[in-house]
């Protein structure tokens, strides 16, 4: 028999909690890892985007043992004492892979939950960024400066990416107490400017349109429509 594989986490595995958190911060995982990674999202939400690595790691271990298991009963190796031996030890690693999934699943719940309670309450709150404040605070969470022209003396935040903001939208930003400058540092040299808790939880509530689904055919007279399995 060839030598016993190992899980790797190269790809990243859905996770069973993957739709509720979806549901709950409108942004899908690959959005909120990379939010995660540009210092975008505030304490709760890089707590629980923490804590969801941790569970889709876990749940790698899962799928492997599994695929595992099943090559290992489809025929495809000689019954002998080897085989039954290495299958018990597979059905073992799948049960501790699994305690390990779902030991990070609940800690994931935990950490939802006051994201789930938080959004039901904001419903009808404060009004959403305009588009022209979403591109502009994410063009400052991945850094920006506040330069004043030395001879013009006109001011612009020119971000990482390259774009430019103009000072007055800088201003409205400040005043209402999105973004934040580091007036340590001379004008004319940039300020630093980033983003404040609260820039940082007003660019994230901004919900993207939600997803919809491919509509089913009509299903034929005389049939009853299918009932979805259930995720585990």
């Amino acid at each position: 028999m060839p030598p016993e594989p190992t899980p790797t986490s190269a790809r990243r595995a859905v996770s069973p909690l993957d739709h509720r958190i979806e549901a709950a911060t409108g942004h899908d995982i690959d959005t909120l890892w990379a939010y995660r990674d540009r210092g975008v999202l505030d304490e709760p939400h890089t707590h629980l985007v923490d804590r969801h690595r941790e569970l889709a790691k876990a749940q790698v271990g899962v799928v492997f043992y599994l695929k595992l298991l099943n090559r290992l009963s489809s025929g495809d190796f000689e019954p002998d004492d080897a085989l039954f031996a290495r299958i018990d030890r597979t059905v073992d690693q799948l049960e501790e892979a699994t305690d390990t999934r779902d030991a990070a699943a609940r800690t994931v719940s935990a950490a939802l939950e006051p994201i789930e309670a938080a959004w039901a309450a904001s419903k009808g709150g404060a009004s959403p960024l305009s588009t022209d404040d979403q591109a502009a605070l994410l063009a400052i969470a991945g850094g920006a400066k506040l330069y004043q022209h030395l001879l013009t003396g006109r001011m612009s935040v020119t971000p990482a990416s390259g774009t430019r903001l103009s000072h007055a939208e800088l201003q409205r930003l400040e005043d209402a107490g999105l973004v934040v400058r580091d007036t340590g540092h001379p004008v004319h040299a940039g300020q630093p400017v980033a983003l404040t808790d609260a820039g940082r939880s007003a660019l994230f509530a901004t919900r993207r349109a939600p997803t919809t689904r491919a509509s089913k055919p009509p299903a034929r007279p005389g049939t009853s429509p299918s009932t979805p399995a259930q995720r585990r």
